[in-house]
Parts: C-alpha cells; structure tokens; sequence
C-alpha cells in the first residue's frame, strides 16, 4: 500500500488552465472520494495520479516516490473505468486474468488469484461467461476483479457506477465499501453523485473549476460546510437558503422576509446582506403560538422514511423533511420553527461562511 500525495499540481491545455495548485495528501489505506460538478477537474486530478494526464507543474508522489515521469504501468496502481472495459472475446476468467498475463506471471499463480478475486466479488458461476452474457453489475464486478488480481498499492475508481440503475448502484456501493474494508488498499475514487461520496468515504474532497472548496469527513462537510457552494452541494434534498441582512440593535440578528432571527453574535457588519441555510430536517413543527412561521403545503412526496414538503417560505419554496407518520395533504397549514442548532450562515457576494452563534433561548 501507499500514500497519494499532490504538491502543487496544475494542468494546463495551451493557455487554458483546469487545475489550480492542487496540494492533497490521501493517507495509506484510506477511500478518498473527489466530488464536484462536470467539469470541476476529478477526471483530471485521477488521470494525471494514472499516468493517463500529464502533469503541466507541481510534484505527484506514490509513497515515497515521485511518479511524474513514471509510465502508467510501473506506477503500480490500478484503474476500475465507467465503461468497465472489459474484452467482448474474452471470458470472464481471461478477462480477470488479463493483466498478470500481459506480466507473464505464472499460470498457477493467476490461476489462484483469479479464484481468489471471483470469491470475494461472488462472481464463481459467472467464470466461463463473456461480457454480453453478464448484467452491469456483474460486468463493473468482473472489472474490480480484473483490478483485485494485480494487488495494486491504490486503486483508482473513475465514476464506476454511473452506468447502473438506481438498485445496482446502492449493491455497488455496499461491494465496494466491503472490499476496501477487506483489502484496506488506497483508493481514490470519482465520482459526481455526492450520495455516493458520502456513503464511501473516509473523506470527501468537493471541487469546483480545478480548485477544492473543502475537505473532510462525510459528516462535517454535511454539518459544517465553509461556503454557500458545499452547503447546497452536500445533502439531498439540497439545503434550504433564505436571503436576509444582518442587523446590530440590542442584540445579533438576521432579518427574513416577515421574520428576525436572533443571534447571540454574528461576525458580519450592520446591514450585511446574508444568505440563511437550514437543512430540511431544520424546519420543525411547532404549535401555533410558538413557530416562526405559518405556510401551506404545496407539494409533498412520501419516500416510506420520511416524508419531504415543498411549502413557500419568506418569498423561497423550501423543503421539509417530515416524520412518515405525520398526515399531510395538499394546502394543509403548517407552523414551523427554525432549530437554532441548525442555521448557517454565509455572505451573500462571496459565499463565504460567516461565523455567527445561535441563540438557542429565542423561540
């Protein structure tokens, strides 16, 4: 195993540059997921780590090593592609066994780590089959299996389960979340369904146009994103954003369209306009006499856990999330009041986060 480390890292084509300075450390053994939109340089960053992208600047290191200049199949990584690239002649067994072949590695130790690859990925019956034979998932796990065989120090997964419908991906990612903790390889992956990131990873790394906008575990992105981007980013339903301006009178507060807020401080000047985030499970039922707001239902989706309500808020549509068993219908009144615990605030201009303490007593 081995350490991913970047220092520095740009890319360049011609005069357009689409990496910025990127300087990363992904420890030994653990799942690092690269997350952003189309176009924010994931591809990029895991292809240059490949040997696939020249580097235009900057140092890239595997363990101890610096691998600039080092060719793709010596840098001892393998690859697990969108489109599983796997040979249509081939067997499911020639397919796995490809790689180590190409390395004229003994027939009886592929053979043995052919046999080991099919039983942790369950694929045994599927050996003698071809790849139109094979359904996606069985095709993505023969592509694992192919990267299993070689015993690389990092494994490199470029949007892996983007080809597969909704129920395969969810046994996907429990596969490879089960492989990773089986094998305790590094792995880098990519993907643009932040779902996924979150699920897999030790810790997600959010980026946009080639720069990272924060890094962290699952849970501290979803709980402390540093700008408006990542909050809206992370979590879905997507965080709910109310426009305001910050006042300084007897004490802290942000006023809403109809509605001030109260805070025991917030470090932004008088009349600083603001966008207030809360997360659907922020909005909480109350009694008439103490919710900070009164809507109707506008729409709602019951998804057997929860159930998400689309209600007009200040002038925004925002969205709800609540308990199954709550009788909801369409134009039904709802009171609902902000959990201090759960606001967030960031500047309006820049998207910054702006530091600001709940008054958790102001109900």
């Amino acid at each position: 195993m081995a350490a991913i480390t970047f220092s520095n890292i740009a890319k360049s084509y011609g005069s357009v540059r689409v990496i910025h300075g990127i300087d990363l450390h992904i420890n030994d053994g653990e799942f690092v997921a690269l997350v952003g939109p189309s176009g924010c340089g994931k591809s990029t960053l895991l292809r240059m780590v490949a040997g696939l992208e020249e580097i235009s600047s900057g140092e890239l290191k595997i363990g101890d090593r610096v691998v600039n200049a080092v060719e793709p199949r010596d840098r001892d990584i393998a690859m697990v592609f969108q489109d599983y690239a796997l040979y249509p002649h081939m067997t499911v067994a020639q397919n796995i066994a490809f790689g180590l072949r190409m390395r004229k590695s003994d027939a009886a130790d592929i053979a043995a780590r052919v046999a080991e690859a099919a039983n942790m990925l369950q694929i045994e019956p599927l050996l003698s089959r071809r790849p139109s034979e094979l359904s996606g998932g069985q095709r993505q796990r023969v592509a694992m299996g192919r990267a299993i065989v070689r015993r690389p120090k990092a494994f490199l997964f470029d949007e892996p389960l983007s080809n597969l419908d909704a129920k395969l991906r969810v046994e996907m990612r429990t596969e490879i979340k089960r492989l990773h903790a089986l094998l305790g390889r590094t792995t880098l992956y990519v993907t643009h369904d932040q779902v996924e990131a979150l699920t897999l990873a030790d810790r997600v790394v959010i980026l946009k146009e080639g720069r990272i906008l924060q890094e962290g575990a699952p849970l501290e992105l979803y709980e402390h994103p540093a700008t408006r981007f990542v909050a809206e980013f992370i979590g879905s339903p997507q965080m709910n954003m109310f426009a305001g301006t910050v006042r300084h009178g007897e004490g802290a507060a942000v006023h809403l369209n109809g509605l001030q807020l109260s805070f025991e401080s917030i470090d932004a000047e008088e009349g600083t306009p603001v966008s207030l985030g809360v997360r659907p499970e922020g909005l909480l039922l109350s009694s008439g006499i103490a919710a900070d707001m009164h809507t109707r239902v506008d729409v709602f989706e019951p998804i057997g856990s929860d159930t998400m309500v689309s209600c007009p808020i200040g002038g925004t549509m925002a969205v709800v999330r609540l308990a199954p068993e709550v009788p909801v219908a369409r134009g039904m009144e709802l009171n609902l009041s902000f959990d201090r615990n759960k606001l967030h605030l960031f500047d309006a201009h820049t998207g910054d986060r702006i530091k600001a303490r709940a008054n958790t007593k102001d109900r």
